[in-house]
């Protein structure tokens, strides 16, 4: 059966946000077990920006990895393949943080590898090329993360999903209006705001109904 004639459901991709560990820890705990994540990306900008930062980014990761290995959800640390290959996780990487190839030989074969590629679909290719397991594509929507990141256009998503590389999406994405990508081979949601902003007891049930828009997916031929 061709990619093009069966239905492909995207994953949901939680990446971290910057609350206070403690109550970072209890939203993950809540969303991951929901059983409806699929990959965990340990994202702490402010944490690193701490004069012990890098320290501080290894104690909090050790924690996250071990709460995502209970529930048998992967794992990603962005931008750094030093401390994902310590911590035997994969590695997402911007286009200035790193090389695909480093990466590949650091980390355990099972082990994610991920490249940030915008909108430039010889970025994209250039991950396929690489090695790359997915290519993250966005921003898709303007985002709170992110305000200034350069939004992308509908067809360059679909050239996207042409390219014979998992893809993903990232950048202003709420289970609303994700029904506008409904239809695309996508791989991966990447979602930050959408479901951290929200408090602890809230989680699940924003898990629930991303699940239930990706329940009405259906991919026609691009």
């Amino acid at each position: 059966m061709s990619q093009a004639s069966k239905t492909i459901v995207p994953k949901l991709y939680l990446l971290t946000n910057d609350d206070e560990f403690v109550l970072l820890y209890q939203k993950l705990e809540a969303a991951l077990a929901t059983g409806l994540i699929a990959l965990l990306q340990v994202r702490r900008k402010q944490t690193l920006a701490l004069p012990d930062g890098r320290l501080k980014l290894y104690e909090e990761a050790s924690k996250i990895v071990q709460l995502a290995n209970t529930h048998n959800v992967a794992v990603v640390i962005n931008d750094d393949i030093d401390l994902a290959a310590r911590l035997g996780v994969g590695v997402h990487l911007g286009q200035e943080d790193g090389k695909i190839s480093d990466a590949k030989q650091r980390l355990a074969p099972n082990q994610l590898i991920g490249r940030t590629c915008h909108g430039d679909m010889s970025l994209v290719k250039e991950a396929k090329n690489e090695g790359a397991n997915y290519a993250a594509m966005g921003a898709v929507f303007t985002s709170t993360t992110k305000p200034n990141a350069k939004t992308i256009e509908y067809q360059q998503l679909v050239e996207g999903c042409q390219q014979e590389i998992d893809l993903c999406v990232i950048g202003g994405l709420t289970a609303e209006n994700v029904s506008e990508l409904a239809g695309l081979p996508i791989t991966y949601v990447a979602v930050v705001g959408d479901v951290m902003d929200l408090p602890v007891d809230k989680i699940a049930q924003r898990c629930e109904q991303w699940q239930q828009a990706f329940f009405k997916w259906k991919t026609p031929a691009l």
